[in-house]
């Protein structure tokens, strides 16, 4: 399997964009559609969300969808846009390391240049053996290297969303769990849901990588964490909304849909396209016909 330069180096890229001060913000898409328009507008980077694949193929979250079917949608979305991928592949597609580096593999080779992988599998309250971790991520960077390129991980760890104890005792963890991932070859440290401050800046001195923080209102609390500019303050390097941007997708479907078989008005749908110029450029960008 040859890793081509193009791909070796938006791996290169996405990685020196955690590195930055400018922090990272990642807008998450689910097809080429979406990807287009996020990158049309402005982010140096496409992240999915596998909620939001998905949901887009009429399925629930938490590797219900087979490999095949999320490689064929990586390959799509990665085809349509410049800008480096980096793929949600949940807890690897796999039952044991071998099956996990498997199928790593034929995701690499869809063309993206980063991953982002968890410690928990359907959101079970017991988490992934830290050490059974360590090894998915040692095995998944020893692959990278194998094939001559940098791929970026994103190790999330679900602490806080499944562990029980104290909020504490889910920081403590989070932080163990942290360090360990990277020193096993991670590069960003993905913790979630967390929203406060002295939270956020514990885990930023705290985990010796960059943190990457989520900003999904539909999960944990429900509240959001602080700004943009508030987060890259307090030394956070990542941000992504995660499934927010297809809840909010979704939400609005059902709200034009409810108005219209209720009321028999358009009132939603027209607030929504107003201006119409902006809906049209919305489009123009989904489909590559912006510039």
């Amino acid at each position: 399997m040859m890793v081509p330069d193009i791909q070796k180096k938006k791996a290169g890229q996405f990685l020196e964009y955690h590195q930055d001060k400018e922090i990272l913000v990642l807008l998450n898409s689910w097809d080429p559609g979406s990807s287009k328009l996020i990158e049309a507008s402005g982010f140096k980077a496409v992240a999915t969300t596998s909620m939001g694949v998905a949901a887009s193929l009429g399925r629930p979250d938490c590797e219900v969808i087979q490999l095949p079917e999320l490689i064929e949608v990586l390959t799509g979305i990665v085809n349509a846009v410049q800008v480096p991928v980096t793929a949600d592949i949940e807890a690897g597609f796999g039952n044991n390391l071998n099956e996990v580096v498997e199928s790593v593999k034929k995701i690499v080779a869809t063309g993206v240049a980063g991953i982002n992988i968890e410690d928990s599998r359907d959101m079970s309250p017991v988490l992934i053996d830290e050490m059974e971790f360590c090894e998915r991520i040692s095995a998944i960077r020893a692959l990278s290297v194998s094939l001559g390129f940098h791929l970026v991980i994103n190790a999330r760890t679900d602490s806080f969303y499944t562990s029980s104890g104290s909020h504490q005792e889910k920081l403590a963890e989070s932080i163990r769990r942290g360090n360990k991932y990277r020193e096993a070859g991670a590069d960003c440290i993905f913790v979630q849901p967390v929203a406060d401050k002295e939270t956020i800046k514990t885990l930023v001195k705290e985990i010796n990588a960059p943190i990457n923080i989520l900003a999904n209102p539909g999960i944990g609390s429900g509240i959001l964490p602080p700004s943009v500019h508030e987060l890259q303050d307090l030394g956070v390097a990542r941000l992504s909304l995660g499934s927010g941007l297809m809840k909010a997708t979704l939400a609005l479907m059902k709200k034009v849909a409810d108005e219209l078989l209720q009321k028999g008005t358009y009132d939603i749908l027209l607030d929504t396209l107003t201006p119409l110029p902006d809906a049209v450029m919305a489009y123009k960008m989904a489909i590559g016909l912006n510039k």
